[in-house]
C-alpha cells in the first residue's frame, strides 16, 4: 500500500533550500567584493608588496685592499668566506627552521634564536659566518627545507703573518653602535667589519673599498632565482710598508717567551723596519670571529697579550737617558768632558742617600767612562749643576714626553717632569732629591720603546728629528700610486757637532770598551754602538737585595738601545724586556741578534764598514766576558 507524501514537510523543506541558497549567494557577493577590493580598490598596494617580497635588494660589501711589506710580499689579503644569514619574519616556523639549521652547521639552537631574534629590526641577520665547507654543502643541499635561510659569500681577511706583525697590523671587528653612528654615512651598515686597531683602523679609509650592491628575484622561500641589477663594489686600495718582515720575524722570535718590545727605525728618515710586541696574538681569530673562551683569554690573560708595548707601554727609561743628560750638561756648559768627578759608592743629596750599582763605587771618573761603566754617582752630580727644568727642556727636544705622531691608534705620550708639572699635579714645590733620579731615568720619567727608538736615531744622524713612519705608498687595485709618504723632520735638538762626538764615542766603547756594559752586544758581523739600562720597577731594600731575588711583577726592567753600523749610522734598534733585569745580560744580545740579522739578509756587513772586531786589538775580539751586574 502506496504510503501518501507529507504535505506539510514541503513548505519547510523548500524554506531551508531558500535560506541555503541566500548564504550561497551572500558569500559570493562577499567574495566578488573582497576581489574587486584586492584587485581594484587596493590593487597596486598589494602589487608594490608582491614585488617587495620577490624582489630583494642586496648588499655586496667591498673587498679591502691588500698589505705587502718594504720588499713587496704579501702580508694581509682576502679569502672567500661563506656566511649563513637569515631573513627574519614572513616565514612559518622559524623555530624548526633554526633547529635543524643547528644541526647541519653544529651551532647551539638557542644561540641561533637569539641571534635571529636581536637583530633589531634587520631585513637580513647574520647566524654563523665562515663555516666550513661541510656546513656549505648541507644548507644548500636542504635550502627548500630552511625558508629564509641562504648563504652569503663575501671576501673575509687573512693574516699571512699569524702573529709576528699583529700589533702593527691590527686586525678587523664588527662596527659598534657608537662607530656605526659616526660613519653611517660613509656607507657602514650594521654587521660590517672594522678595523679596530693598528694598520687596519688607522688606515680604514684607504683599505675598506666602497660597497656596491645587487637587486635580485627570490622565490617564496626566499631563494634567489635570479640578479636583476647589479652595481659593483669598489675594492679598497693596497698598502705598501716600510716593515721589513724578515727582521720583523727575527724580533719577534727573539721576544717569544717574554714579555716586552722591538722597535728599528731607519736613522735618517725614520720609517719602521720592525716594530715587535711580546706577548702578542693571532689578529685570524678577530677575522673568523672570536668565540667567548678566546675572547676571555685575551682579556683576563695577566701578560695583556692586546696591549702594544712598542707605543703603548710606558716605563722608566733607567740609565739609557743618561744619554740626554750628558749631552744637555755638556751643551749648558756646566761640566767639561775633561773633568773629573769621585764616585765612592754613594751621594748624599740633603738627608737622602742615593746609591749607585757599583757598592764600592768607580773612583774618580770622567764623563766617557761614566757613560762606558754607567757611574750613577756622577750624573747625580751633574743633575744638580743641570737642575730638572733643564734637563726637561733637553728630553722634550728629543720627543720625550709628547707622542711620537707615528699613525698608530694608542700611542703613549710618556713624561717628562718639571717644577710646574709637579706644582700642577701634586701642588707641591720640586726637592733637589728628585732630580737626580730623573737624571738616570727613575723616577716620576717614563717613556716609549718608540720614543726611545726616536731618540736613539736622533743621536745617530746628529740631531735631527724624524716622526716614525711605516706606510710607502697606496696603490689602487689596477696599480695606479695613489700616495706616497716619506720622511717627516719635526724638529733639530740643535747640539755642537763635537757634543755629538763625545757622546757617539762613549756609546761605542759602552759595547767595545773593556769595562763597557754592553760587552754581549759586541759582534763580529758590524759595529754596534749603544747604551744599557735598568729600570727598577720597586726600590731595593738592603744591599743584599738583588733584582732576580724580588717577585717577577717588581723585578728590574732591561733596556739596551743601540744603532749600526758605528760609522754612517743605518738602524737603530731599542730592546725592552720588562722584568727582564740587567740590560747588557737579557736586553743587549738581543738588540744583537736583531742587527746582526739586518745586515746579514741584505748582505752589505762587508759594504759599511769593517768587523768591530777587526778594528780592535786582539784582546778585545775574544768571546766578550759576561757582563757585571752594571745596567
Amino acid at each position: 500500500m502506496l504510503r501518501r507524501p507529507n504535505t506539510r514537510a514541503l513548505p519547510e523543506f523548500r524554506r531551508r533550500i531558500r535560506l541555503f541558497a541566500l548564504c550561497v549567494l551572500v558569500a559570493f557577493a562577499f567574495l566578488t567584493y573582497r576581489l574587486w577590493v584586492l584587485q581594484v580598490l587596493q590593487g597596486n598596494r598589494y602589487t608594490v608588496m608582491s614585488e617587495h617580497n620577490r624582489i630583494r635588494l642586496q648588499r655586496v660589501p667591498a673587498v679591502r685592499g691588500l698589505v705587502f711589506d718594504r720588499k713587496n710580499r704579501l702580508l694581509i689579503h682576502s679569502r672567500p668566506s661563506f656566511d649563513v644569514q637569515y631573513v627574519p619574519g614572513g616565514n612559518a616556523g622559524q623555530e624548526d627552521t633554526l633547529r635543524r639549521l643547528a644541526e647541519m652547521v653544529e651551532v647551539d639552537g638557542e644561540r641561533l634564536e637569539e641571534i635571529a631574534q636581536g637583530g633589531n629590526g634587520a631585513k637580513r641577520v647574520t647566524l654563523v659566518r665562515d663555516v666550513d665547507w661541510p656546513s656549505v654543502v648541507a644548507v644548500e643541499t636542504h635550502q627548500l627545507d630552511l625558508p629564509g635561510v641562504y648563504l652569503s659569500v663575501r671576501a673575509r681577511r687573512s693574516y699571512l703573518t699569524d702573529e709576528v706583525a699583529a700589533h702593527m697590523l691590527g686586525y678587523l671587528g664588527e662596527i659598534n653602535a657608537n662607530q656605526l653612528q659616526r660613519l653611517r654615512r660613509q656607507g657602514y651598515r650594521l654587521g660590517d667589519a672594522i678595523g679596530q686597531a693598528g694598520l687596519e683602523k688607522s688606515w680604514e679609509r684607504h683599505l675598506a673599498g666602497r660597497s656596491g650592491g645587487e637587486k635580485v628575484e627570490v622565490d617564496a622561500t626566499g631563494r634567489k632565482v635570479r640578479v636583476i641589477d647589479r652595481h659593483k663594489a669598489t675594492p679598497g686600495h693596497n698598502v705598501v710598508l716600510t716593515l721589513d718582515m724578515d727582521l720583523q720575524q727575527v724580533a719577534h722570535d727573539a721576544l717569544k717567551g717574554k714579555e716586552g718590545a722591538i722597535v728599528v727605525l731607519e736613522v735618517n728618515t725614520g720609517a719602521v723596519l720592525a716594530l715587535a710586541s711580546s706577548p702578542t696574538f693571532d689578529p685570524n681569530w678577530f677575522a673568523r670571529g672570536l668565540t667567548s673562551r678566546e675572547w676571555r683569554h685575551l682579556t683576563d690573560d695577566r701578560e695583556t697579550p692586546l696591549h702594544n708595548r712598542a707605543l703603548q707601554g710606558q716605563f722608566p727609561p733607567g740609565s739609557t737617558f743618561k744619554i740626554v743628560t750628558a749631552l744637555a750638561a755638556l751643551q749648558e756648559g756646566v761640566i767639561s768632558p775633561n773633568k773629573t768627578l769621585w764616585c765612592g759608592g754613594s751621594y748624599q743629596v740633603g738627608n737622602r742617600t742615593l746609591r749607585d750599582w757599583k757598592k764600592d763605587g768607580h773612583g774618580h771618573i770622567k764623563m766617557h767612562q761614566a757613560l762606558v761603566q754607567s757611574c750613577d754617582v756622577y750624573f747625580y752630580q751633574i743633575s744638580q749643576r743641570l737642575g730638572v727644568d733643564k734637563i726637561a727642556r733637553y728630553a722634550r727636544r728629543f720627543g720625550f714626553g709628547s707622542p711620537t705622531g707615528i699613525s698608530l691608534d694608542g700611542e703613549g705620550p710618556g713624561l717628562v717632569p718639571d717644577r710646574a708639572w709637579k706644582k700642577g699635579r701634586y701642588g707641591t714645590p720640586w726637592y733637589r732629591g728628585e732630580t737626580p733620579l730623573v737624571a738616570i731615568g727613575q723616577g716620576f720619567l717614563s717613556v716609549t720603546p718608540l720614543q726611545m727608538a726616536s731618540m736613539t736615531a736622533t743621536v745617530a744622524n746628529g740631531g735631527t728629528v724624524y716622526r716614525p713612519w711605516f706606510v710607502k705608498r697606496v696603490v689602487s687595485p689596477d696599480g695606479e700610486v695613489m700616495e706616497e709618504y716619506g720622511p717627516v723632520r719635526t724638529g733639530t735638538v740643535g747640539l755642537k757637532k763635537e757634543n755629538w762626538d763625545i757622546v757617539r764615542r762613549a756609546l761605542f766603547d759602552v759595547v767595545h770598551g773593556r769595562r763597557g756594559t754592553a760587552r754581549t752586544a759586541r759582534s763580529e758581523v758590524v759595529g754596534i754602538a749603544g747604551k744599557t739600562g735598568t729600570a727598577q720597577v720597586a726600590e731595593m731594600r738592603g744591599d743584599a737585595v738583588k733584582s732576580e731575588d724580588l717577585p717577577y711583577e717588581v723585578r728590574d726592567h732591561a733596556w739596551f738601545v743601540a744603532y749600526a753600523p758605528t760609522k754612517e749610522p743605518e738602524i737603530a734598534v731599542v730592546t725592552l724586556v720588562e722584568h727582564g733585569g740587567h740590560g747588557g745580560a737579557t736586553a743587549a744580545p738581543i738588540a744583537k741578534q736583531v742587527i746582526e740579522a739586518y745586515f746579514l739578509f741584505d748582505g752589505e756587513e762587508a759594504e759599511h764598514e769593517e768587523p768591530a772586531g777587526r778594528q780592535l786589538s786582539a784582546l778585545d775580539v775574544r768571546p766578550p766576558p759576561r757582563t757585571d751586574h752594571a745596567d
